[in-house]
């Protein structure tokens, strides 16, 4: 019997092996019944018509690789994968399933043929090989959605987590400044707890928008005619109190006037700055430079430095930290997100945030047009 006859006459004996064999696999054996079927009958089905559809060569290295061209709609062996990540199982629980599903068929099959009719030849070799690519293809469908859905909790949790120490954080800031009222003023310990709490407060911050965007929400701007060019002068006498030893220079040209979310942009140039004071010798300047022209405004923050080139764009990704000399020490005061949430806001302008690295200069650059809509004045590279 060709396996595909096979798999639709013997379903309910393939579905009953399977269950009793999953039930042998430690990380499967506390499942109910119910359970364990769930998406099986309707993936049984997709596989036995799979077997009866032609074939070239090249689709079945495709298939066996996983990468068998997109659904129109979600197969089986997707929602599969997404359900299972919704109960709480593992990975590991999900591949463990196909792995029975994959042993009962194929040892049902062979046991349905007569001792003197074992499936042999090239047809049987055939309907195995076209078997397993296909459960190989539901695999990595199932796999893909079930990462897909725990990533998406991940976010979740992580931007629960942000607004839910948001309110005890606002509690310790009050008290905070309660504290340094009652003193009549700044007193060392009231200044470093307030040091610490607007610390915590960056931080939270930084991790609700990456939550934000990693869910697809994206980032919301309060536009309003600003000057970037003083708005930019503002954030650096800040930057300049909070880093007494540093040298950073700043420089206007231009028309600097647009429609912008001031205080997102000097948001984004805090981060450039402070990862430039961080990182590069304390000997030299940091060079702020804004520049206007009829449709954009461009903020280039360049220090001494040294980074490889394949290395930059890794430094947009969340949670990416370099290792340096200069910064091991601030290692574990940052979650890694500041050149991500920079990029974000350059991106929720309809701009871009980019880097280079040049004759051992480092320069970080964020491109914002100067009201929505407008395109970029040409292709951003970091390379």
């Amino acid at each position: 019997m060709q396996l595909a006859n096979f798999l639709e006459s013997a379903r309910e004996d393939i579905l009953d092996a399977t269950v009793d064999f999953a039930r042998t696999i430690p990380v499967l054996s506390k499942l109910d019944t119910k359970a364990l079927r769930d998406h099986l009958p309707e993936l049984l089905k997709v596989i036995s018509a799979d077997l009866r559809t032609p074939e070239t060569r090249a689709e079945s290295i495709q298939k066996s690789l996983g990468d068998a061209p997109p659904a129109d709609v979600p197969t089986s062996a997707q929602t599969h994968g997404l359900l299972r990540a919704q109960l709480g199982l593992s990975v590991e629980q999900v591949v463990a399933e196909y792995r029975a599903l994959r042993s009962s068929v194929l040892r049902l099959w062979t046991d349905s043929f007569p001792a003197d009719d074992y499936p042999t030849g090239k047809a049987a070799a055939n309907d195995i090989l076209r078997f397993n690519e296909a459960i190989d293809q539901a695999v990595a469908e199932s796999v893909e959605f079930y990462e897909s859905e725990r990533e998406r909790w991940r976010h979740i949790f992580l931007a629960v987590l942000g607004r839910d120490l948001r309110g005890p954080l606002d509690a310790i800031s009050l008290t905070v400044e309660l504290m340094r009222k009652e003193a009549g003023g700044d007193s060392k310990r009231t200044a470093m707890l307030a040091r610490g709490v607007k610390r915590l407060a960056s931080l939270l911050d930084s991790l609700l928008e990456y939550s934000r965007s990693s869910l697809g929400v994206g980032m919301i701007l309060a536009r309003s005619h600003t000057d970037l060019g003083a708005a930019c002068a503002d954030e650096l006498e800040l930057l300049r109190a909070a880093n007494p030893k540093a040298h950073i220079d700043y420089q206007v040209t231009g028309d600097t006037q647009g429609e912008f979310d001031a205080s997102r942009v000097r948001e984004a140039l805090g981060n450039l700055v402070s990862n430039a004071v961080k990182h590069s010798d304390p000997s030299q300047p940091t060079v702020v430079c804004v520049q206007g022209d009829d449709q954009h405004v461009r903020i280039s923050v360049d220090n001494a430095g040294e980074i490889p080139i394949e290395e930059i764009d890794m430094l947009f990704e969340p949670l990416y930290r370099r290792s340096t000399p200069s910064s091991e020490g601030a290692q574990h005061t940052h979650l890694g997100l500041g050149l991500f949430i920079t990029r974000q806001i350059a991106r929720a302008h309809d701009g871009e945030a980019t880097g280079t690295c040049v004759a051992n200069h480092v320069c970080f650059t964020i491109e914002l047009p100067k009201a929505p809509g407008l395109p970029l004045s040409a292709p951003v590279s970091s390379t």
